[in-house]
């Protein structure tokens, strides 16, 4: 039995309305299409010659790095290099992304397969993140990097701001933990070395360890604080092997 290539595109209409969503007007409307396949439906869709959103999202993954980077190092002139990649680590990462495709309402428009559409994946936050990095892949390749830039800037820009005039901590435990996960790593195990001092002023030490080696110590007074110290020396020093 023959099969006939399957029409991956979405009406023109849901097409035309995401432009709107999105504030842009693609010259090369294929292009938006792609970065809205998830790769779900490619596995699902017999005879179908389209390609997945995942090229796009590696694209876009880069771009977007680059442009929260550049304005990173152009609003905080007098940084060192370790804080700028941490805040940009903490802007990039799927929470957030997964924050602005959730307001963009991207979940709507994603071609799925039928698994992952009664798993809920119009609202998991790595479909809505890979999708806004494959989006803003789209708008490099249809429209260059000026609009690029405008696009992830205007938004990621509200979470830029808050971590500027907030001055809020990287979540080291979470950019750890997306790192392993990235890199098929098994989750960290945190331990409390030691507990010293009386109980209104104690000073603990803590340790993380992945898949049996100790990675990171860090010492604070509370647990929390202590873990926290651990997996910011944990994430540097996995930072320094992936380069």
């Amino acid at each position: 039995m023959n099969f006939a290539p399957h029409q991956v595109s979405p009406p023109e209409q849901d097409i035309s309305s995401c432009q709107e969503r999105l504030g842009l007007e693609f010259k090369n409307p294929r292009l938006l299409e792609q970065a809205l396949v998830h790769g779900s439906y490619i596995n699902e869709t017999q005879g179908t010659q389209v390609q997945s959103n995942e090229r796009m999202e590696f694209l876009g993954d880069a771009v977007v790095g680059l442009v929260v980077g550049e304005e990173l190092y152009t609003r905080l002139p007098y940084e060192l290099e370790g804080t700028l990649t941490a805040m940009r680590a903490g802007l990039v990462r799927r929470e957030t992304l997964a924050k602005a495709g959730r307001r963009l309402g991207l979940g709507e428009y994603l071609r799925l397969g039928k698994g992952e559409e009664a798993s809920g994946g119009r609202d998991k936050d790595r479909n809505l993140a890979d999708a806004f990095e494959a989006v803003t892949g789209a708008v490099y390749l249809d429209q260059g990097y000026p609009k690029a830039t405008a696009f992830v800037l205007r938004h990621l820009q509200p979470y830029i701001d808050t971590a500027l005039q907030t001055g809020t901590a990287p979540n080291y435990k979470a950019l750890l933990q997306e790192s392993l996960q990235a890199g098929d790593h098994p989750l960290p195990i945190y331990r409390v070395v030691s507990a010293v001092g009386p109980d209104h002023d104690k000073h603990f030490t803590a340790s993380v360890s992945v898949d049996g080696e100790t990675m990171g110590h860090g010492s604070g007074h509370t647990k929390k604080l202590a873990e926290t110290a651990a997996a910011r020396e944990a994430w540097t020093l996995l930072r320094s092997r992936e380069v």
